[in-house]
């Protein structure tokens, strides 16, 4: 049996592992990050790989399992899979596919494969059934399937990011982690990490990056010592050497000296903070368990141990108030971060934050709103002109500014309303489903 992969525009490691998983069974696996109708027609089974809503609006998308559907005339099952998973009723009502892979997909992909619906949602008629896996995967697997150009890819400067455990302790409204993997810690064996980490520096990657959405959370115990995470990063960076290695993502709550020391002696000593927002109101309604006192204090002990930090801050989330924003530009002021990362807020089904844009009106939705401060000139809304602002002021107040020339000006306002479009195009997506959503 023949199956194709298709993750689009980078080959992500959830679609890497199950690719390894088919071909440990004896499967014929192609996995591919640009689509070719001509591989489609030729395989017996086709899974998309997606990993953001927009990929469920995407034409290209659409248009390839119409082609595949029309043209094999049902022969080849075409299933979806991935973090989008997550909303299967969306996918089934927008897209011609034969199913969806709902959740983890180690154990239940080759069994869907074989006929099995348990972890599959489909359609019968007009009613949708949703088959929930009974169990979840242990997360120590047969190698992935690396392809042979993946030392091509970058993901922020890295060719991967090697998962090296699963779930979250936090409860942040805007992310789907907790719901999807769960809020209990499930970590891989370091031998099963560094076996992994050697199979994709063959394959010609280069730089590494490991995460599980927060790095030192690795074999999490309370009141234990961190020694596995510490003898994870010290092997893996013995394989690859520490200019190639990262550990970006992590939370302030999380991090204390000895883990930043790690981070400085192992890897290519940066930490990726995800602060969000100055406004200690706005982190309460985030549920991020932090304020602006303990995110300073977490900047300052990372660069206090010699790391280095960046920050990511959403703009526009629902409750977020013209003061809010302003205590935001107040704290980039006072933290002179080493990079910015400035997002407009996303909803994303299952999370509670979606809930919150999905119950209030839609003209107070600050994407909708008109922006006109400064740049009534420019066309943007209010989260359009609140993200290409924060890009402009975080510049002037890294710590080590930047001119604003035309270019970069140019560049951060078209990212602001790149991502307006995007995000305008996923909520109406949403309204649409909205009874659908509220309900669950």
């Amino acid at each position: 049996m023949r199956i194709t992969i298709y993750s689009p525009d980078v080959y992500t490691y959830g679609s890497m592992l199950i690719g390894g998983i088919l071909k440990n069974k004896g499967y014929n696996v192609y996995l591919i990050r640009k689509i070719d109708k001509t591989l489609f027609l030729k395989s017996d089974v086709v899974i998309f790989s997606l990993y953001s809503t927009l990929h469920i609006l995407n034409k290209n998308i659409r248009e390839a399992i119409n082609f595949i559907k029309k043209v094999r005339k049902n022969k080849t099952k075409v299933y979806i899979a991935g973090c989008v998973s997550s909303y299967p009723e969306i996918i089934l009502n927008e897209l011609n596919v034969d199913g969806v892979i709902v959740g983890e997909g180690e154990i239940i992909t080759p069994k869907i494969i074989e006929g099995n619906k348990e972890g599959l949602a489909y359609k019968e008629g007009d009613e949708i059934v949703i088959n929930y896996p009974k169990e979840k995967p242990d997360l120590n697997h047969p190698l992935p399937l690396i392809p042979r150009d993946i030392g091509q890819q970058s993901i922020r400067g890295a060719n991967v990011y090697i998962e090296t455990h699963r779930g979250c302790l936090g409860n942040c409204t805007f992310c789907q982690v907790p719901k999807f993997f769960g809020k209990n810690i499930r970590s891989r064996d370091v031998e099963d990490v560094v076996e992994e980490v050697k199979a994709f520096k063959r394959a010609g990657a280069k730089r590494i990056a490991i995460s599980g959405g927060t790095g030192s959370l690795y074999a999490f115990k309370k009141s234990v010592n961190r020694s596995k995470f510490f003898e994870l990063l010290e092997k893996i960076s013995e394989i690859v050497g520490k200019k190639n290695l990262s550990v970006p993502d992590m939370r302030v709550d999380y991090v204390d000296e000895d883990i930043l020391e790690a981070i400085k002696n192992y890897t290519i000593g940066w930490v990726f903070y995800g602060i969000e927002s100055g406004s200690n109101k706005i982190l309460k309604d985030m549920k991020k368990g932090t304020n602006r006192e303990k995110n300073l204090d977490a900047i300052k002990l990372a660069k206090d141990c010699g790391v280095k930090v960046a920050g990511s801050f959403i703009v526009a989330y629902p409750t977020e108030t013209e003061m809010d924003y302003l205590l935001t530009k107040d704290f980039i002021v006072d933290a002179e971060l080493d990079d910015v990362f400035v997002s407009i807020a996303e909803p994303i089904p299952t999370t509670e934050m979606c809930d919150l844009v999905l119950s209030m009106p839609k003209e107070e939705n600050l994407l909708y709103k008109t922006h006109y401060g400064a740049y009534k000139n420019l066309g943007l809304s209010e989260a359009e002109a609140r993200c290409f602002d924060l890009l402009i002021h975080s510049e002037l107040w890294k710590s080590i500014p930047k001119p604003l020339t035309p270019q970069l000006y140019n560049l951060y306002l078209n990212e602001a309303k790149m991502q307006g479009k995007d995000i305008r195009a996923i909520t109406e997506l949403l309204y649409k489903y909205r009874d659908v959503l509220i309900k669950r």
